[in-house]
């Protein structure tokens, strides 16, 4: 499955290694295509620099100038038609506390469940 304009990357935003490894495995299962950023400033500058970009999927604790709430605030307000999953094993998040069309997993996550939304997201 491919977004019809060839945008069939994913950007997985997450500081703990195994948990990085656990979503890009989940993500190269559905097909796509992942890329890995430890903390939110570097997933900017990745984003800043691709044009292929589908979905970021992030964490919401984790170091640098910006958590996983803003970085996804930022990510809807400069590149509206990405989309967006935040998932946390420390805070609920409720759905006003995420940007429009985004998509909230608490960890440990369903991973058919993460697959299912990464093959909506980039239909």
């Amino acid at each position: 499955m491919r977004h019809p304009h060839g945008r069939n990357v994913v950007l997985v935003v997450e500081d703990e290694p195994l948990l990085m490894m656990m979503a890009v495995d989940v993500v190269e299962a559905v097909g796509l295509e992942a890329l890995e950023a430890t903390n939110a400033d570097d997933a900017v500058l990745i984003l800043e620099g691709r044009s292929d970009i589908a979905v970021v999927l992030t964490d919401v604790e984790m170091p640098g100038t910006m958590n996983g709430l803003a970085l996804a605030a930022s990510v809807r307000e400069r590149w509206p038609l990405i989309g967006i999953i935040v998932v946390s094993g420390r805070v609920t998040i409720s759905r006003d506390d995420l940007p429009e069309r985004g998509v909230f997993f608490p960890k440990p996550y369903d991973v058919d469940d993460l697959a299912h939304t990464l093959r909506r997201l980039t239909a």
